[in-house]
């Protein structure tokens, strides 16, 4: 790795963190804790007011800043050519294509130099457009502002927005006259970010947000009145539990939906009597998931309940949607994983993987015959938006590949006729058949084949000489798709190539890939990512000492895990948002998402067994004396999911641990939270940040 290290000469002394030992003592067992000081006492007021940050943490944070900025102030100008090419590959003034609903068709756009998005509607089929909400107009004078999207009521007349202007994620709600263009009195402070209107459009259901970051009560409010007087729907005791709340495509039903990683229950509330208690659909049983969307007199649940691994979907009257009233529609198929399902007025639609690659299937609700709308490239991505009306045939879905721009179509379900409505433009030009896209498989420890995506320029020689940035997620089940990226083709034209190593974690290969990357078997997820780098190596593709690893959130964990598992492996490791100090934050249950997080990783509060699982890899507690590679670390001040002072112990321990390796770089958005910056262009010049490091590390500056 001295390739790497040698891109950073004559740099000034680190910031050195003071130690302050803090001790604690599970099942036995006692740990050292020498940065817990980083942790503000005051944590949830200064989410909302980080003016209160602790002054002595705030000078560290802002000498890390400038530390980083001595050791990346060489890569401004590259920063400047980055972020002009990823500009040039969006188009500024660019309009969705609205959704019909109703008298009206719903979209957004954005306008030439605007950061936020717009909202506007028009006469159903074509005609002037109406703004409802211009997000540049409301961003002004704010650091960071992010919105939620605006929802119109049935009727049309009112649209209930959300803003958060802070990057803590509470979110405010605002009550807009769509005629008018103005905003009532109604202010809703500290929700999860939208609402669900009744039909009469004169009041909406929200989530609100406690003082822990956490959705736990639902309430009911009538337009004009205050917060402080609104109706408690319901609320969740067990903080280990997330709550939204929904509606239905018919207007019939509000849906509270509880669930944690691997458990869900639903409450409804019929808007025929908004005042009636919630009415349980079936209890929730640990390990068992179920969704659920409206089909005029039954409802379709999408669940694993009856050993369905990888799902299937079952019917219920709407009258009596209990457990013991569920019938198998469509039967649970090993291998494949349905992932999300809707139902219209003549079909039932869903989304499904097999073999790692997505279709959409549609089946008549009449007739039972089914077809699927797929694809032939070796990798590509799906999305599958459905319709804002029920009574419809027409649904809409998305198709990309790593070299093959965003296309959108109409899908007629009863024809199988498509529409192609919209493709994405490049204004500075894009020719697929410049780049190639691959998918292989690497062989992991235990034999499983780990699915590697790759893109690079067709030019690019494959003798191990190129540069790679791979990039991994692998947790929570989610899927990294492998969809067109602009931002991508910044590091393909500079001969890298780009890799996404579909790790264990995801349901990238079905339900079973998901359950083999958490709890006591989380440690796969680290070693398929080791894994696929060694297969890009031994195949040419690069070399160890040109990888790049990024991942971020529970990818940072990831970046952690295998920085000490391998760190000779990697050129240069780049930790987005790290969750990095899992055992400290899974043992303090007054944080966000701890409760919630005890079926991903385990409780080591309660179990021994699991503190164990989780103490071998936490990054932050494994730190020894090795040759780290260049470490680039970002965090967000106010972020709720992986809270700043993470990372920041996690570099002022691997600078005290082994300070003749890295160097080890902190950024701290001083103004953002987890996702970063919120506007467009904002998030560009993050993505031109990170990718300046790589291509500095790689030495192709």
């Amino acid at each position: 790795m001295a390739k790497s290290k040698a891109v950073f000469q004559n740099l000034p002394s680190p910031p050195k963190a003071p130690k302050k030992p803090v001790s604690d003592t599970r099942h036995g067992i006692t740990r050292s804790d020498d940065y817990a000081w980083m942790r503000a006492d005051n944590w949830q007021a200064m989410f909302k007011d980080p003016s209160i940050l602790d002054p002595a943490i705030r000078a560290h944070l802002e000498a890390e800043n400038v530390y980083m900025q001595a050791a990346l102030g060489d890569t401004a100008e590259l920063q400047s050519r980055l972020f002009a090419e990823m500009k040039g590959r969006i188009k500024e003034d660019d309009s969705s294509v609205p959704v019909k609903d109703g008298p009206f068709a719903y979209g957004t756009l954005y306008v030439t130099g605007g950061e936020q998005a717009h909202y506007f509607r028009t006469p159903r089929d074509g005609g002037d457009r109406q703004l409802l909400l211009d997000g540049d107009k409301e961003a002004v004078g704010k650091d960071y502002f992010r919105l939620s999207g605006i929802d119109h009521s049935t009727d049309h007349s009112h649209g209930i927005w959300g803003y958060d202007d802070k990057g803590s994620e509470y979110f405010t709600l605002r009550v807009r006259d769509l005629k008018t263009g103005e905003d009532l009195a109604d202010v809703i402070d500290n929700t999860a970010g939208g609402g669900v209107w009744a039909p009469d459009g004169k009041s909406f259901f929200y989530t609100l947000q406690d003082e822990n970051h956490r959705p736990s009560k639902v309430f009911h409010h009538i337009v004009g009145q205050k917060q402080s007087e609104d109706r408690l729907v319901f609320e969740e005791k067990d903080p280990g539990f997330f709550m939204g709340v929904g509606g239905s495509l018919l207007d019939d039903f509000i849906y509270i939906d509880i669930h944690d990683h691997e458990t869900s229950e639903y409450h409804l509330i019929p808007t025929s009597d908004l005042t009636a208690n919630p009415v349980l659909v079936a209890e929730r049983q640990e390990g068992i998931e179920y969704s659920m969307t409206e089909g005029g007199d039954v409802f379709y649940i999408l669940t694993n309940a009856d050993d369905a691994k990888d799902f299937k979907i079952v019917v219920a009257p709407v009258s009596a949607p209990g457990k013991e009233n569920w019938t198998d529609l469509v039967a649970h198929e090993p291998g494949r994983l349905i992932l999300s399902h809707m139902a219209f007025a003549r079909h039932l639609v869903w989304l499904e993987r097999r073999e790692g690659l997505p279709r959409i299937v549609v089946r008549d609700r009449t007739s039972g015959e089914e077809h699927a709308i797929a694809f032939d490239e070796e990798a590509y991505s799906l999305g599958l938006a459905g319709a804002a009306e029920y009574d419809t045939d027409v649904i809409r879905f998305s198709y990309s590949s790593m070299t093959t721009p965003s296309q959108l179509f109409d899908y007629n379900m009863a024809t199988r006729e498509r529409t192609l409505l919209k493709t994405q433009e490049v204004p500075s030009g894009h020719d697929a058949d410049d780049y190639v896209t691959r998918r292989v498989m690497a062989p992991s420890h235990d034999g499983e084949l780990v699915p590697v995506s790759l893109l690079y320029a067709k030019d690019t020689v494959l003798d191990g000489s190129a540069p790679c940035l791979l990039y991994g997620y692998g947790a929570y089940g989610m899927t990294i798709p492998a969809s067109f990226s602009t931002n991508a083709l910044s590091l393909a034209d500079r001969g890298f190539v780009y890799a996404i190593a579909h790790v264990r974690g995801g349901k990238d290969k079905g339900f079973a890939w998901y359950e083999d990357g958490k709890m006591e078997a989380k440690q796969n997820t680290f070693k398929d990512f080791i894994a696929a780098a060694d297969h890009l190596v031994s195949e040419g593709f690069t070399a160890y000492e040109n990888i790049i690893a990024e991942g971020g959130s529970a990818g940072g964990m990831l970046m952690g895990a295998i920085a000490n598992m391998a760190p000779e492996k990697f050129a240069g490791i780049i930790a987005a948002v790290p969750f990095v100090d899992v055992l400290n934050t899974m043992l303090d249950d007054t944080l966000p998402l701890t409760p919630p997080e005890w079926p991903e990783w385990g409780n080591p509060l309660e179990s021994e067994e699991e503190y164990q699982w989780i103490a071998a890899y936490s990054p932050y507690d494994n730190v020894a004396k090795k040759d780290y590679p260049p470490i680039l670390a970002i965090s967000g001040l106010t972020d709720p999911r992986v809270t700043y002072w993470e990372p920041t112990k996690w570099v002022a321990r691997l600078r005290d641990t082994a300070p003749e390796a890295g160097p080890y770089l902190l950024k701290t958005n001083m103004a953002a939270g987890h996702g970063g910056k919120s506007g467009r262009f904002q998030r560009l010049e993050e993505i031109a940040f990170e990718y300046a490091f790589a291509i500095k590390v790689a030495g192709k500056m």
